[in-house]
């Protein structure tokens, strides 16, 4: 059900009997946006209602252990339908558009520079979720200084930070990306890429992670998820929420905290130790990714966690498969040693007869186009729906259920989709006024 067609119940109030519950449509039929609403003879005045958005829902700080709320059972006839409409929303100079991808932090979403005109994606985090994760404001103050410091092709950049008090709002701007790794392996044949592709991004993770280290800064959580590809195939190292920054004048890598994902996590972390070399474990997460590129599978499973964790830190990574090839079967099991000494540093890994020498596409190999999730073939700008309802707005469409069954006449020949109702409606077909069964609700006439 539709959150916005709920309606909470105060204590005080008495609760509808259950053999004969009758459903108030009073309080849905009369948006803010309606011009005009015409109550019938003798109904009384209908209640003022404020539909709300996906964003303004989504603030709503419900807490379901101390509220009591009741909803209404309602009968799918008496259900009153709108078309939802794409509300424009500016943060600052930027247009929203849709939502990209969700995290644990918080969403995602495209946004449209309205001076420069320029594509960006912009990170939203609310502080009352912040202050749910453990190290949550402290890690998006962390990633934010360390994102102002570093300039890199191949690390994200980012464009700007803004605030609203308001809402307790954080907006983290930043160049905008077609493609996430972790999406175009899920859909691709077998879940991995040819090694050509694979060899690419890796020759250019590492030199992201060249630059990174160089800055005396340690990703700690690099994997597929965190990749992500622009247009032209440029791979930007994402996420620097768990990320460290070494002291410039010491020679010694060492961290003392991994918050990193666990399938990604190298043995020393998973055995608890206190202090361990930041380098090695960027090297060793990477060899994981470069495992799951080539293979569609990870050196490590298990059936939760602490499983996982337990088979890594005890355990030998599965053997890459004969079918990889001699060279890149070398290269995986240097990285993924068990002791961090014994692990390549990145010159040494580029160094490599693998790193060194460009795989060809095999017979029936095709590359995989970047993509996310959420995205179509032609990356189309999300934001330009929103600009064309907000200059061009079209009749807002109501319809009930009742009209989807009539269409199709008492033979039932065929049933109409939500989508040719609210799309291909008539101008004197959307000019209809609505009668509920109750007798006491008023209609609601569409011009």
């Amino acid at each position: 059900m539709d959150p916005r067609m709920c309606r909470k119940i105060s204590s005080s109030e008495s609760l509808p009997d259950a053999e004969n519950v009758e459903f108030e449509v009073a309080n849905m039929i009369a948006p803010q946006e309606s011009d005009e609403n015409f109550p019938l003879d003798g109904s009384p005045e209908p209640r003022s209602v404020a539909w709300l958005d996906d964003d303004e829902i989504d603030d709503l700080d419900l807490n379901l252990d101390q509220s009591n709320l009741f909803f209404h059972r309602v009968d799918s006839a008496d259900i009153i339908y709108r078309s939802k409409k794409k509300k424009c929303k500016m943060v600052g100079k930027y247009v929203m558009g849709d939502i990209l991808g969700e995290g644990s932090y918080g969403k995602v979403k495209e946004m449209l520079d309205s001076e420069m005109l320029c594509r960006r994606a912009v990170k939203i985090l609310k502080k009352r979720k912040l202050r749910r994760i453990p190290n949550g404001e402290q890690n998006v103050q962390r990633e934010i200084q360390l994102l102002r410091i570093l300039k890199h092709k191949n690390v994200i950049e980012l464009v700007d930070v803004l605030y609203n008090d308001e809402k307790q709002k954080m907006y983290l701007v930043m160049e905008f990306c077609v493609g996430v790794l972790q999406d175009m392996l899920e859909s691709s044949p077998g879940k991995k890429f040819p090694q050509h592709q694979a060899h690419g991004y890796f020759s250019q993770l590492l030199d992201g992670l060249e630059y990174l280290h160089g800055q005396g800064v340690v990703h700690k959580d690099i994997k597929p998820g965190n990749l992500l590809l622009t247009l032209n195939q440029t791979l930007k190292i994402t996420d620097f929420g768990v990320a460290e920054a070494l002291d410039m004048f010491s020679s010694e890598d060492t961290c003392y905290t991994g918050q990193g994902s666990p399938a990604f996590q190298p043995p020393e972390i998973a055995n608890g130790a206190e202090t361990f070399s930041g380098f090695k474990v960027d090297i060793w997460s990477s060899g994981v990714t470069l495992y799951n590129m080539t293979t569609g599978r990870y050196p490590y499973e298990g059936d939760n966690v602490y499983r996982l964790l337990e088979a890594i830190g005890r355990g030998e990574p599965a053997p890459p498969p004969a079918t990889l090839g001699p060279p890149l079967r070398a290269l995986l099991i240097h990285m993924l040693r068990r002791e961090p000494s014994q692990r390549p540093t990145l010159q040494e890994i580029r160094r490599h007869a693998w790193v060194q020498a460009i795989p060809s596409l095999e017979n029936g190999e095709k590359m995989i186009p970047p993509r996310s999730r959420r995205s179509d073939e032609l990356h189309s700008c999300t934001v330009l729906p929103y600009l064309v309802e907000r200059h061009y707005a079209s009749a807002q469409n109501y319809f009930a259920e009742r009209d989807m069954r009539n269409e199709t006449g008492d033979g039932g020949s065929r049933t109409m989709s939500t989508a040719e109702l609210s799309d291909g409606e008539s101008t004197s077909r959307r000019k209809r006024r609505w009668h509920s069964s109750c007798g006491r609700l008023p209609s609601c006439r569409l011009t």
